[in-house]
């Protein structure tokens, strides 16, 4: 029977790597098939064996489900009113001036908590143009530290439907893994700026209608142009305060634990994660919508919840493939493998949520399938599941490339039509953020977690000092790119 149940893991993923790459079946589907096969190879009845898949399905999406669905109401709020081009400049005006980039990278991190990263990658690139234009600042340097904050968080924070999900199928609680996502998230954009403040220089561009302008002696000649009217944007509060409140709740409901008080009650109440979202909800909704047509805006409401339909099935299919490998007694089977094959065991979801982020392109997809697959080894391998949950999550950061619809709308929107400047300036860049993540999950681990050892960091720190190999040898020294570097 081990022997079997081993087989059917192999085919199993083996049969859902195909299906999704492959085919037509859509991912939850191609879970459901898999699940199938990897519980009958084990040796289960049918009957328990469907049981297992519909008690997995609706238990990890009782507990996220809403969760999942307020936060995308949110995010739709946002995306209407103004409020993620508030938090903009607002943070263009604490950073101060020279410190765009970073000014934009923490916007990101902030807008990214509610709101999808591509819709609000769209919505803040004309910021972008107009503050590379005013500034004279690569907008090359400004996109791409503002798609990484935004691709950063996208991925390691909840709300975001990804670390939700992965989040409710390793059974984590909602607000430590928060609080490491921020942790982690905040240090990936600071030290990737390194290398994206590098390419800015080598590909300098400034804006100019349909046009581009090259080199910092044209661009002195451009007129600035007009920036939104401040009095049309909602207020700091009304902005930054459906994001922050929640956060606020939930981690302070985590620290403070729970008491007999009638403070520890509410805290209680207003601390869990479905509460203090919806509250946000509700303080987005009657605070940024207030000028926007209620039919107007229940139609962008349903538009948006009209999209986490199949993130929602899929979530709950990756509880019902980790119900079935648990059910089967698969988990102790393939654990002990690992185990005596001296493999870190934490770097395995990373292995499997990178590997499907290079090969299918979709982050959430990529980090919910690889919680599934390590669920069954957290208990037996003595894992922390909050770290587990990280490096699930930091795995899609990286390897974004042309199956990745984020990469062409950053490149399409920067104007970088080559495709070898295309992945040395956004694939590279998070690629980078992937090795720096990584690194530093798996080094806080040591300290912080279980079940790691110091063989486990060492890995990412390898591939990141071989792109900094590649980018010194690589890299031109042309006197034309030293012109442009000296002028930017």
């Amino acid at each position: 029977m081990m022997d079997g149940a081993i087989i059917g893991i192999i085919v199993g993923i083996i049969a859902m790597m195909l299906m999704i790459i492959k085919t037509r079946i859509p991912v939850a589907l191609a879970m459901v098939i898999a699940s199938l096969i990897m519980g009958l190879s084990a040796g289960m009845a049918p009957t328990e064996l469907i049981n297992a898949i519909k008690a997995g399905f609706g238990g990890v999406l009782g507990g996220i489900g809403l969760i999942i669905a307020f936060g995308v109401i949110m995010g739709a709020c946002f995306e209407r009113s103004g409020a993620a081009v508030r938090m903009a400049k607002t943070f263009v005006k604490i950073c101060g001036k020279g410190r765009e980039d970073l000014a934009l990278g923490f916007t990101g991190v902030v807008v990214a908590i509610p709101v999808f990263c591509d819709s609000a990658y769209i919505i803040l690139h004309s910021l972008v143009r107009a503050i590379s234009r005013n500034t004279g600042k690569s907008s090359v340097s400004l996109g791409v530290t503002l798609a990484l904050g935004l691709l950063i968080t996208h991925a390691m924070v909840p709300p975001t439907p990804g670390p939700v999900a992965v989040a409710g199928i390793l059974g984590v609680d909602l607000g430590v893994y928060m609080l490491w996502g921020l942790v982690v998230s905040i240090p990936m954009m600071l030290l990737s700026m390194i290398y994206i403040r590098k390419v800015g220089k080598e590909y300098y561009r400034v804006p100019d209608g349909d046009r581009w302008i090259t080199n910092q002696a044209d661009w002195a000649n451009l007129e600035t142009v007009n920036a939104t009217d401040e009095r049309e944007l909602p207020s700091n509060f009304l902005s930054f305060g459906p994001i922050l409140i929640p956060i606020i709740l939930i981690l302070l409901g985590t620290v403070v634990g729970k008491g007999d008080t009638i403070f520890h009650s509410l805290l209680e109440l207003f601390g869990n994660p479905v509460v203090a979202v919806g509250l946000g909800v509700l303080m987005a909704l009657y605070g940024l919508t207030r000028q926007i047509d209620r039919k107007d805006m229940i139609g962008s409401m349903d538009d948006a919840l009209s999209t986490t339909g199949l993130i929602l099935v899929v979530t709950g299919c990756g509880g019902a493939m980790g119900a079935v490998l648990t059910a089967s007694g698969t988990g102790p089977i393939v654990a002990e493998m690992i185990a005596s094959s001296g493999i870190p065991p934490l770097l395995v979801p990373l292995a499997i949520a990178s590997m499907l982020r290079l090969v299918q392109g979709s982050a959430t997809a990529s980090m919910m399938v690889a919680a599934t697959m390590t669920l069954p080894l957290v208990e037996t391998l003595g894992l922390d599941p909050v770290f587990v949950a990280l490096t699930c999550a930091v795995g899609p950061v990286g390897f974004s490339h042309v199956n990745d619809s984020y990469f062409h709308i950053i490149s399409r929107t920067l104007g970088i039509t080559e495709l070898s400047d295309q992945l040395k300036i956004w694939s590279m860049t998070s690629t980078i953020a992937w090795a720096i993540g990584a690194s530093l999950i798996l080094t806080l681990n040591l300290f912080f977690g279980a079940g790691g050892t110091i063989i486990d960091p060492i890995i990412p720190i390898i591939v990141l000092t071989m792109i900094a190999l590649w980018l010194k040898i690589s890299t031109p020294k042309s006197k034309e790119n030293e012109s442009v570097i000296e002028a930017s």
